[in-house]
């Protein structure tokens, strides 16, 4: 992946993740964008992990924020992002 790719995708999961913040977590913009920053921190080139948190989409570290483990069971209709949030890319 390319730095510019990189950087790309990383704005991409921010935006996704602050929407998931501000829809389903009760956050201002605002808070819903320092909580993507903060989830989704820039990673230099030679960090030794650089991009593992892409494993999982946005919607699931949201869920987990906002529910914590296992919200899939707790919460099965929120397994899914609804068309909303697939519709941002």
């Amino acid at each position: 992946m390319t730095e510019d790719e990189y950087v790309e995708y990383l704005e991409d999961e921010r935006r996704h993740f602050a929407w998931v913040m501000q829809h389903h977590g009760d956050m201002t913009p605002a808070e819903a964008g320092a909580a993507a920053l903060k989830r989704y921190p820039y990673e230099p080139s030679e960090a030794p992990y650089r991009g593992l948190i892409f494993h999982d989409e946005a919607w699931h570290w949201a869920m987990l924020q906002i529910h914590g483990e296992l919200y899939w069971t707790k919460h099965p209709e929120l397994l899914n992002p609804p068309h909303e949030y697939t519709a941002l890319s």
